[in-house]
């Protein structure tokens, strides 16, 4: 069984549309996949309702995390997206998002870059009625403007952290994310913890991963594309300390990333475990 834990879909800042990711997925050679679009549900019934014959979705979502101004993520499986606090926050993080899109317009319009905010709700469309307006959203408005010559250099030259255009969104407390989580029903793993600058610059603080861990936090994602081995040896040195399971994934964004889904994946019996205290969902599995 080959199961990808971590992807994401065109509600978020993937490029593919849901019903495609699982295309891809199947295409991959994965069994199970969890679509984890940042902060939203969004993308869930319209990639359940594609499932072929035996696929299992897990649902999913990627929470936006910030400790001592620097972004961790958590990645949320199988909670009840309904349990309100945990709906509250989520509906926080949204509204934010639109207000920082919009403020990121502003921005760009000043500087000269002919984007305008009834484009990027174009791109980034409604999905089950869920408005979600991301960077990525704004990226391709940038490239079609021409002031950038592709997403990720929209990002480098007016976006990214430090940019001229960038606004800082609100995110949530780690600790109180994986308690958020747990509330809801759902089980959670901490998403890329070494992602950043290469070797262990930048990681996810020790002291933070036992503070979550403590919270009830249930993996942490050691295998990733952007870790080296080194990096990967570490993170599953600290799950066996801490007692979490150890996952793997692809984080999958489409073409941003080059289609990368199964490049990395979750050995079955740490699957089993990290899903098994899940109380708010449960995974879908195609008819």
């Amino acid at each position: 069984m080959r199961i990808d834990l971590h992807s994401h879909s065109s509600v978020s800042d993937g490029t593919d549309a849901p019903k495609a990711v699982i295309d891809h997925a199947v295409a991959a050679g994965l069994d199970v996949l969890a679509l984890t679009d940042h902060d939203t549900v969004a993308g869930h019934a319209e990639a359940a309702a594609h499932l072929p014959p035996g696929f299992t979705l897990v649902p999913g979502m990627e929470l936006s995390c910030a400790h001592m101004g620097s972004s961790v993520h958590l990645l949320g499986y199988l909670f009840d997206p309904d349990a309100p606090e945990l709906a509250a926050e989520l509906e926080r993080i949204r509204t934010d998002r639109l207000h920082r899109a919009e403020s990121m317009v502003e921005r760009l319009r000043a500087a000269g870059v002919d984007v305008t905010w009834e484009r990027v709700r174009e791109i980034a469309g409604d999905v089950d009625g869920d408005d979600v307006v991301g960077r990525p959203h704004l990226a391709r408005a940038i490239v079609e403007a021409g002031a950038a010559e592709n997403v990720q250099d929209a990002f480098d030259r007016w976006i990214g952290s430090g940019g001229p255009a960038y606004v800082a969104r609100y995110a949530l407390d780690p600790v109180r994310a994986v308690g958020l989580v747990r509330a809801a029903g759902g089980v959670c793993a901490l998403a890329h913890p070494a992602r950043g600058e290469g070797s262990l610059t930048g990681a996810v603080p020790d002291e933070l991963v036992e503070r979550m861990a403590a919270a009830g936090l249930g993996g942490i994602e050691a295998d990733h594309p952007a870790h080296d081995d080194d990096e990967s040896a570490h993170w599953r040195g600290r799950a066996a300390d801490l007692g979490l399971v150890v996952t793997g994934s692809s984080d999958d964004h489409g073409d941003l990333s080059g289609h990368r889904l199964g490049c990395r994946t979750t050995d079955p019996d740490a699957y089993a475990r990290l899903i098994g205290p899940a109380t708010g969902a449960r995974p879908v599995v195609g008819a």
